[in-house]
């Protein structure tokens, strides 16, 4: 071991994610001394931008912009650090084998005249479907930029604003159960059925994947919930602002700087070992790395007591995804568009063969350690919007499959990336026969890839499964759940924290706050105390009494499916933060 370096840091970040680069950002702003080190040679964790084949770059991991927090953005200056978001006019278009498609695009009259093709029911039910979704989110988005409620809190929440039912329905039920309460038609529930199978270990019938479909919908994009946008640059534009944020504040940023372990002494972490030897000191360090890897792996042996590990050791971190990346020369013939045109189908997030029993023989198949007969394909080609990303001629595509096991029954990802990749290859040449002979070049990451190259245990890209039992104040444990662990002066920030996966920052947000309150022996924020009566606003309530009646209804669909009332609809669906 080196001897520490002579500089000491009042916190060292580990890890330059995007909650950890916004853990930083938000230290250096109150004029703390912090460090950030990184194993990689790029910021941004699974939030990054890289160029896997020379001359192109492709979003590695996250590759859609919408849970990350405005407050964050704002407080960070994100915009005049480089930030660029922007939407397509199409948000998703779901692909069926029998050449059918539906668009969800960016105007609520245009998607509800989508979903009329398959079903004119569905169509209104979208609408009340909608309603209810937003007031899940303005129940829940409170507790988001707050230390973690205890889950009594939550449904206290909800029973305040006379909402147990939503509490049950978005918390408690599958996403196969949630969606049959709404829709009747198969096309329109497969669609919807992928938000709430994303890096779950389960199915759609699986109880408690309603939350993770809820937990999507609490994003918005400028101000409007339940949209989403791509990042200029691809998603590494989001975390590279966020670098640059914190270093104009006083942040130091070293990449290639893996740590070996967190120096302890005395019960206190007072630094770090990098895996070079070199030891450097901190008042406080704070673990943007997932629960398990940061208490059970990056802790000296026997620094926690049994309980805590045994109680890790069992955190469910199952449920993981893949991605390929493609080259391509040629942009896909989707099965039901005309041949040879570009349209709004290449410039949206495609999803091919979404299917309710698609997935539940995905969830078969993860259950087993096996790789499903088919899949359900998501694709991003966001260089059909962004020029920067491919040369001129060429276009960088994204396929992404989730519900896939970590651990293979009889053999591993490293020995059949490969015949995986062709197998998922040949379902998307159902899709868009044409590109059968128009990939340049793949980049495949797996599972095991987002392990040992993401520092993601299990391949999960949540730090941990989003059910109930890992929520709140019990995610990841109820020891760790205040971002203090049980080594003073160590502390989380990571996903595996309240509230959660997905690149919203609210961990590294509420993690920040904490240290400083430490840091500067005040009290820390307080836990959002909810009171009586309901919380929806003014417009929010005045819009569930005109839905409550049949008349209500076929007036609010009637202003929602009119191109000339669309100020109207945006305003009702903004969050209430905007307002």
């Amino acid at each position: 071991m080196t001897h520490p370096t002579t500089t000491t840091y009042d916190a060292i970040v580990i890890g330059a994610g995007h909650n950890g680069l916004i853990t930083a950002g938000y230290l250096a702003r109150a004029g703390k001394k912090v460090l950030v080190v990184e194993a990689r040679d790029v910021v941004g964790g699974a939030c990054t931008s890289e160029e896997l084949i020379p001359g192109a770059t492709w979003s590695s991991c996250a590759f859609i912009a919408s849970l990350l927090r405005p407050e964050i953005i704002a407080d960070l200056e994100l915009e005049r650090y480089g930030l660029e978001m922007y939407q397509t006019e199409a948000n998703e278009v779901s692909i069926f084998p029998d050449g059918s498609h539906l668009f969800v695009w960016k105007d609520m009259d245009k998607t509800l005249k989508e979903i009329e093709k398959f079903s004119k029911r569905d169509a209104a039910a979208f609408l009340d479907f909608g309603l209810r979704v937003k007031k899940f989110a303005s129940i829940l988005t409170p507790f988001l930029l707050s230390p973690a409620p205890s889950r009594s809190q939550v449904l206290a929440a909800f029973e305040a604003a006379g909402a147990e039912d939503l509490f049950n329905e978005m918390v408690l039920l599958s996403t196969k159960d949630l969606l049959d309460r709404y829709f009747e038609n198969e096309h329109i529930k497969g669609l919807f059925t992928f938000f709430g199978m994303i890096s779950v270990w389960g199915g759609p019938s699986t109880p408690g994947t309603g939350y993770v479909y809820g937990h999507h919908s609490v994003g918005e994009f400028e101000g409007t919930l339940g949209q989403w946008g791509f990042v200029r640059g691809g998603m590494g534009g989001i975390t590279q602002a966020m670098a640059r944020s914190a270093e104009a504040h006083g942040a130091e940023i070293r990449l290639n700087s893996p740590v070996r372990q967190v120096v302890v002494e005395r019960g206190r972490a007072s630094g770090v070992e990098l895996v070079s030897g070199e030891v450097i000191s901190a008042r406080t360090v704070i673990s943007n790395a997932d629960p398990q890897r940061s208490m059970l792996q990056l802790l000296p042996a026997g620094t926690i007591d049994a309980k805590l590990t045994e109680k890790l050791e069992d955190y469910d971190a199952r449920g993981s995804m893949a991605r390929i990346h493609l080259l391509i020369d040629e942009l896909p013939d989707y099965i039901g568009f005309p041949a040879g045109e570009f349209g709004p189908q290449h410039q949206a997030q495609a999803i091919m063969g979404a299917s309710i029993e698609n997935f539940e023989r995905a969830w078969e198949a993860e259950r087993r350690g096996e790789i499903p007969e088919d899949f359900v394909i998501e694709a991003v080609i966001q260089s059909t919007h962004d020029d920067t990303l491919a040369p001129q001629g060429k276009h960088t595509m994204t396929l992404g499959v989730q519900q896939l096991p970590f651990e293979l029954a009889g053999t591993d990802w490293d020995t059949i990336r490969d015949e995986w990749a062709d197998r998922v290859l040949e379902v998307l040449f159902r899709y868009a026969p044409n590109l059968r002979g128009h990939i340049l070049e793949r980049v495949i990451i797996t599972p095991k890839d987002l392990e040992r190259d993401y520092g993601l245990t299990g391949g999960n890209i949540f730090h941990g499964a989003m059910f109930f039992d890992q929520l709140f104040n019990n995610r990841p444990t109820p020891e760790l759940a205040d971002y203090r662990t049980t080594v003073a002066d160590y502390y989380l920030c990571g996903s595996g924290t309240h509230p959660g996966g997905g690149v919203m920052g609210a961990n590294g947000h509420n993690a920040a706050q904490v240290v400083i309150a430490d840091l500067n022996g005040t009290a820390a924020p307080a836990a959002v105390r909810v009171g009586p009566g309901p919380r929806a606003g003014v417009v929010d309530r005045a819009m569930e009494t005109v839905m409550g009646s049949k008349t209500g209804k076929k007036l609010g669909y009637t202003v929602a499916t009119t191109p000339a009332l669309r100020k109207v609809v945006k305003f009702a669906a903004r969050s209430k933060s905007t307002r």
